[in-house]
């Protein structure tokens, strides 16, 4: 069996506009938050899509109902904890450029794209429940096997040639495009809110075809 993930970035939210590492932690979209996702779900407004699927976070939720009020199908989403962000543990809230300073200093790194470039991204992941003075973080081995899980219910409902809709975060979709990009896509950023990555799921197979496109 084989279907297409249509991966979008919630749009623009608080903690983004406060350059704060979100991860579980939850605040609404802004004003351009909600504005990026109707014009995503205009964008979207015609694909036939068999299922919506969003992360639980209400960011994610929020932005996947107004793409699926706006869609010809008109789904009810269904929520699916398995596509949260990373889990940053006590980084939580606080300050991204703080918090990835912290994270790579050991390293030596400055940043979340220089610990990436210099170690990977698993690495990244493990370094991040490496500095957390409670170790309650997520590192890859974990992260990665709730992702798994995530795909396996996401399984059960897809039928061969289906589009489904999946609404989710920037380093969860960076993460996925990471692992399964093709040689052609280049990776020069984080995806940008409100835009679309598409990943065509076959059996246990995943591959990324388009990284970051936008709908605005």
């Amino acid at each position: 069996m084989s279907y297409q993930i249509y991966l979008v970035r919630h749009g623009r939210t608080w903690y983004n506009e406060y350059e704060k590492m979100q991860g579980w932690s939850d605040t609404p979209l802004t004003d351009d938050g909600v504005a990026v996702a109707q014009k995503a779900a205009e964008s979207l407004k015609n694909v036939n899509f068999a299922a919506a699927m969003t992360s639980d976070m209400k960011r994610a939720v929020d932005t996947c109902r107004i793409i699926t009020r706006r869609n010809r199908n008109q789904l009810t989403p269904y929520e699916l904890a398995e596509f949260r962000e990373q889990f940053y543990g006590f980084y939580e809230g606080k300050s991204i450029a703080e918090s990835w300073f912290s994270i790579g200093k050991p390293h030596h790194a400055k940043n979340f794209a220089e610990i990436v470039q210099k170690y990977g991204f698993d690495a990244t992941m493990d370094f991040v429940k490496e500095a957390d003075p409670l170790h309650d973080a997520e590192n890859a081995e974990e992260y990665w096997g709730r992702i798994e899980r995530g795909f396996k219910k996401i399984d059960q409902i897809a039928h061969d040639g289906d589009k489904i809709l999946l609404v989710t975060h920037s380093i969860t979709i960076l993460g996925l495009a990471v692992r399964y990009k093709t040689d052609d896509i280049k990776l020069d950023d984080i995806p940008a809110n409100a835009s679309l990555t598409l990943l065509e799921r076959d059996g246990d197979n995943n591959k990324i075809t388009k990284y970051n496109q936008s709908l605005i």
